[in-house]
């Protein structure tokens, strides 16, 4: 009963800060986002943590502002102070938001880092306790537990620079060069062998499949948040607006914004065959797809 209490007791919090653009909260973990272009949306945010504090006085409760950071994003970003209960908050670089490193910049090169790190970690744990790598026990103890590492939440944070793919590509060649009695020689070669595709083409599924959830309805969010109807707008019906369930890509000047899931993915989902796209569930979209592009592949 204690979450669902604790939920209970902080419900009306939002109520407090209706005049930001974003308020998220998990468990005990509250964050506030807001674009501040003029001075009267600074004041707007200040207000905010000011109706913050105050509902904490009201209900006996207190935050710890040593632990509330302020992060500034944007270029143009002009940085200005905030406060709580009279106390500075402290400017930072990177913080983690639910095991995903965010930094200012929004670049992914932070959490790839941690990404390869924790799975570099756990191979170097299991190299050291299997000294003969049978090809089934060893894979699926890579996929079990090395790989996940590799792919947490990756449509969130998915690289786009070559450095960063890198990063990630290298745990899994190492460890499909440690797997004993494998024919081929080549790492594409190896993939095969064992039946794998590269970190990249596996981000590009998952990307997929979590459009796939958004635009059916499995996810409980807005879907109109992330993605706008091809059809939506247009005029003429064209070859892109027949299908209902192909999106429009959006206006982006800035690789960063081009690079955001929401973005990134509609050329790639608007050629998903639509057959594939009306798939009934997760499980049978993931197999079509997985399939659909094997066949592609084979034909390139």
């Amino acid at each position: 009963m204690g979450p669902i209490l604790f939920l209970i007791f902080i419900n009306d919090l939002d109520a407090a800060v209706t005049m930001v653009d974003i308020v998220r909260k998990f468990a005990d973990d509250t964050k506030l986002g807001s674009t501040v272009e003029t001075d009267l949306d600074r004041e707007n945010l200040q207000a905010a943590l000011n109706n913050l504090t105050d509902w904490a006085s009201k209900w006996g409760m207190e935050f710890n502002v040593k632990k509330c950071k302020v992060m500034h994003v944007g270029h143009n970003n002009k940085k200005h102070v905030y406060t709580m209960g009279g106390q500075q908050l402290e400017e930072t670089e990177e913080e983690r938001d639910i095991g995903v490193s965010v930094t200012r910049t929004l670049k992914s090169a932070a959490q790839c880092g941690k990404a390869a790190r924790a799975g570099q970690t756990v191979l170097g744990q299991l190299s050291r306790a299997f000294h003969y790598r049978d090809r089934h026990v060893f894979l699926k103890l890579y996929m079990q537990y090395v790989r996940p590492q590799l792919e947490f939440a990756s449509p969130a944070w998915a690289p786009w620079m070559e450095g960063d793919k890198e990063s990630l590509e290298k745990v899994q060649r190492r460890a499909i060069s440690m797997i004993s009695g494998l024919r081929s020689q080549q790492y594409e070669d190896k993939l095969r062998e064992l039946g794998l595709c590269s970190l990249e083409e596996r981000r590009h599924q998952l990307d997929m499949t979590q459009t796939f959830k958004i635009l059916k309805g499995v996810d409980n969010v807005n879907k109109s948040t992330w993605f706008t109807p091809a059809s939506e707008g247009q005029v003429r019906v064209t070859r892109m607006a027949a299908d209902p369930l192909n999106v429009r890509q959006q206006a982006s000047r800035l690789d960063i914004r081009k690079q955001f899931y929401s973005q990134r993915v509609v050329d790639a989902w608007n050629k998903v065959p639509t057959d594939i796209k009306n798939s009934v569930t997760v499980s049978s979209f993931k197999m079509a797809y997985k399939k659909h592009r094997g066949e592609l592949e084979a034909t390139t």
